[in-house]
């Protein structure tokens, strides 16, 4: 008897001690656990994020419901590499850890640019007392002194015979531009077009045989990731990441600006960079930042031109020399939102203000205070929209506009014309 007690003694022991070590295992490593259930095995190194998928009660899915759920096919695009597709695919329900390709892929195309610029300054005669001034108004002392400006900006490569988009403000006024490849070559430039309404300049490189950028045929959309890649403050191949935060910004008054807000670090030096998407596509040229201060710094807010403006603006440069934009004649206000004339809450036309003598608006029979509704069919969202829209036709295109005339629906035929150059816009041409 006294054996058999010793002997479930020693069995109460063993289990005691064997529940103790299965408790200490489950709370340290409790991956082992899960590996001896055969819930899921170890995960390869694929280099990107597994993202678990969720049942109804909240826990991880097994391996088998993953693959049971794998993502569908993503089809190949037309001129895309068999790698590019491969990524898409595996990107499509995973979170990627890098970008290295991407930046692999579009930092070659990526140039910085320098111009030089010489500015005249006059001096003047200033009392030291600022209590004399209104007695002794600062007066011009001697002749203009001129002075060197050395500008530098980022350009992008999108054609190999060397042509380069940047930012018309990167080069406007310079007497010497240079570019310096993403391989340390310094090679001159030469100013092909410029169009100050988008800020955008076309440049050509004086070699060829160079890595163009590949453009994004996708409409980008708010959160897709994108990176800045370009030259701040000097210094070249300078990469930041951020996402889209909104589309179609109208951050200054210019009439064709429609710009992608971006928090990815845009600063002094990367205006005319490249913005692109999480594939090294093109999706924009880097433009400019808000800050609220004087001192310009980054606040996560910048701004690039789309891709799709800057293309039909290079087109037009390379085939003209300058920007062909179709024009109605006429000045424009936005309808307030109470005034518009569809269920929604946006306004809806815009209200012609002011119109140019013996212009389309005014052959056609349009009057200042007649409100535009509809061109060429589709209904105008406001005075921006309607600039954009006229712009992308060509002259002598006839175009139908519905408005209103004292509350009644009228339908005239204009025939655009050619929009005149800005004033004062610099002389340019290949």
């Amino acid at each position: 008897m006294k054996n058999l007690f010793r002997f479930l003694q020693f069995v109460a022991q063993f289990v005691t001690l064997g529940l103790a070590l299965a408790f200490v295992v489950t709370l340290l490593a409790p991956q082992w656990v899960a590996r001896l259930r055969g819930a899921y095995p170890p995960p390869a190194n694929t280099g990107t994020l597994i993202q678990p998928t969720f049942g109804p009660a909240g826990t991880a899915a097994s391996a088998a419901a993953q693959e049971e759920e794998s993502p569908a096919p993503v089809a190949a695009r037309p001129d895309e590499s068999p790698t590019i597709t491969r990524e898409r695919a595996r990107a499509a329900d995973t979170i990627m850890a890098s970008y290295s390709r991407a930046v692999q892929r579009a930092a070659p195309s990526v140039v910085s640019i320098t111009a030089d610029k010489v500015t005249s300054e006059q001096r003047y005669i200033v009392p030291t007392d600022p209590r004399w001034l209104t007695v002794f108004p600062p007066r011009p002392f001697g002749a203009p002194v001129q002075r060197a400006i050395h500008s530098l900006g980022s350009g992008v490569i999108v054609d190999s015979k060397g042509y380069v988009l940047t930012n018309n403000h990167v080069i406007n006024g310079a007497e010497q531009i240079m570019a310096v490849l993403s391989d340390g070559r310094t090679v001159s430039v030469k100013l092909v077009g410029s169009d100050p309404e988008t800020d955008l300049a076309v440049l050509k490189l004086d070699t060829s045989n160079l890595p163009p950028l590949p453009v994004s045929d996708q409409v980008p959309a708010v959160g897709d990731v994108v990176l800045a890649i370009g030259s701040p403050f000097g210094l070249g191949n300078t990469v930041t990441m951020g996402i889209i935060s909104a589309l179609g910004r109208q951050v200054t008054p210019t009439s064709y600006e429609d710009s992608i807000q971006t928090d990815a670090a845009i600063n002094e030096g990367n205006s005319g960079g490249a913005l692109v998407n999480a594939f090294g596509e093109l999706v924009g040229i880097n433009s400019r930042n808000y800050s609220p201060s004087e001192g310009g710094g980054n606040v996560g807010i910048g701004f690039a031109i789309p891709v799709s403006t800057a293309k039909r603006v290079l087109e037009q440069i390379i085939n003209h020399g300058h920007v062909v934009r179709g024009w109605m004649g006429a000045s424009y206000e936005s309808l307030p939102p109470q005034h518009g004339n569809t269920e929604s809450a946006l306004p809806r036309g815009v209200a012609i203000s002011a119109l140019v003598a013996d212009g389309p608006a005014a052959r056609a029979g349009l009057k200042p205070g007649d409100v535009l509704t509809q061109f060429g069919g589709e209904p105008i969202v406001n005075q921006f929209d309607l600039y954009n829209r006229e712009s992308r036709f060509a002259p002598d295109s006839k175009v139908e506009v519905d408005a209103l005339r004292d509350g009644k629906p009228i339908k005239l035929d204009v025939v655009l014309a050619e929009k005149p150059p800005p004033q004062n816009a610099p002389a340019s041409g290949e």
